[in-house]
């Protein structure tokens, strides 16, 4: 039998068992909604949704690592959960289990976010409902993770949740295990929306949004914007085209 550890929020301690028995949870359940090197599946506990991550360690050298350097990918998802609040999906917790002394693997759990669309629908359909609205308003909410420190270095656009309240949009950052936290210069801000592979009129939207709640010269931040935009969808296209993969731009 395989030793683990846990840690709980304080906050979501009624849901202690499900977290001491997610394994049984995870296996018996098919609700996967996403599943590469890791598996996301959306599993009910006493009628509430949570959304549960697993992380596999593969490999013997990455066991050790991740037992005895580094913090496993579920424990700095729930630690950096805990910092940034309310900028995502509240945690619940994380597991680790063991098998001869090495980590073997790990599980997050967070409560679901009913979220309408992610960023990544009104980036791709020009007539989408409310687009401008919703492009001018995820520009403020970087701004305020930018403005409190917080790095997203995954900032793309399947991890950007969105719901509708009214009139208003409510965003959470979702996968967020890549983190950094401090204070970020004018190039880092602007190349941070680089992975969201926006069309530049669309970034323009956005980086004019961000600079009025910034107080910054729009120009600047654009051409910096614009810059990281197309050299990272150029090397990204030139390893497709090496690959004879078909570029869509």
């Amino acid at each position: 039998m395989s030793d683990f550890k846990y840690t709980i929020n304080p906050k979501t301690e009624e849901f202690l068992e499900f977290l001491q028995e997610i394994d049984k949870y995870f296996k018996t359940n098919s609700q996967t909604i996403h599943k590469a090197r890791n598996e996301l599946k959306i599993i009910p506990y006493n009628n509430i949704e949570t959304v549960v991550k697993s992380f596999r360690v593969p490999n013997i050298l990455r066991r050790i690592i991740y037992t005895f350097f580094r913090d496993s990918k579920a424990k700095k998802s729930y630690e950096y959960s805990l910092k940034i609040g309310d900028f995502t999906p509240q945690p619940i917790g994380y597991i680790e289990f063991y098998k001869n002394s090495l980590l073997e693997r790990s599980y997050f759990i967070a409560k679901k976010f009913e979220y309408d669309f992610t960023i990544r629908e009104p980036l791709l359909d020009d007539n989408f409902k409310d687009k401008e609205k919703i492009l001018e308003a995820f520009a403020t909410f970087t701004y305020k993770l930018h403005n409190n420190n917080i790095l997203h270095k995954d900032y793309s656009p399947g991890n950007i949740l969105i719901k509708k309240e009214g009139e208003n949009f409510t965003f959470k950052i979702v996968d967020i295990n890549r983190m950094e936290f401090r204070e970020l210069n004018l190039q880092e801000r602007m190349q941070n929306f680089a992975k969201l592979w926006i069309k530049d009129e669309d970034l323009k939207t956005v980086v004019q949004s961000y600079a009025k709640s910034a107080d910054i010269d729009f120009f600047q931040a654009y051409k910096l914007a614009i810059n990281y935009s197309h050299k990272l969808k150029n090397r990204v296209n030139m390893k497709k085209r090496a690959k004879g993969i078909e570029v869509v731009d």
